[in-house]
């Protein structure tokens, strides 16, 4: 088995943002260390895409291919796994304008769910907040971020978490989304 190294294991090489993901912001044996982070080979041995990548010249992103876009990016993805798939075209179409200013805002996305999780978290709230830190606006998660820093300190936790996933039914509502992971009907 060929070893998968990349330079930045939070963002994939299919486009997903791997640091906005539940696995990645677990401890324990299932913790997934991104595409390409030490031990990925190990825990992903069947990954077609690295696969794929071996044949076409090892790029850093699938973008980078000649043969970008192939089969697997004609169709958008119905369903997600762990983290929203909703988003890779469009976080290939921005990497690809200026991979520079990408990486930039999912850093800021990750540092926000850093916060989300340490500090909001009533232990059933980190899919949620994987799931909006991927997949809401920059501009509406910075928002979100500013509203729950003002939440009071005393609060427990618990109510902290409520009044975090009030302000984000709130925007739901306003943009008429609702983030939630798309599962196999």
């Amino acid at each position: 088995m060929e070893t998968l190294v990349r330079r930045n294991p939070k963002f994939s090489l299919c486009g997903l943002n791997c640091c906005l993901c539940p696995r990645y912001n677990t401890d324990g044996k299932s913790k997934c260390p991104g595409c390409g982070g030490k031990g990925f080979s190990e825990q992903h041995p069947t990954c077609s895409v690295a696969t794929c990548n071996r044949k076409h010249g090892n790029v850093e992103y699938c973008f980078q291919c000649s043969d970008y876009p192939c089969k697997k990016y004609e169709l958008d993805s119905k369903c997600d796994s762990f983290i929203s798939y909703k988003s890779v075209k469009q976080n290939f179409s921005d990497a690809k304008i200026n991979i520079n200013k990408y990486m930039d805002v999912l850093e800021r996305r990750y540092e926000i769910l850093q916060v989300l999780i340490s500090e909001y978290n009533d232990s059933k709230s980190k899919g949620l907040y994987c799931l909006v830190s991927n997949d809401m606006p920059i501009d509406e998660l910075e928002e979100l971020f500013t509203k729950a820093k003002n939440i009071n300190k005393e609060m427990t936790i618990k109510e902290k978490a409520k009044k975090v996933k009030e302000e984000i039914e709130s925007i739901e509502t306003r943009l008429r989304v609702k983030f939630k992971l798309r599962k196999n009907a």
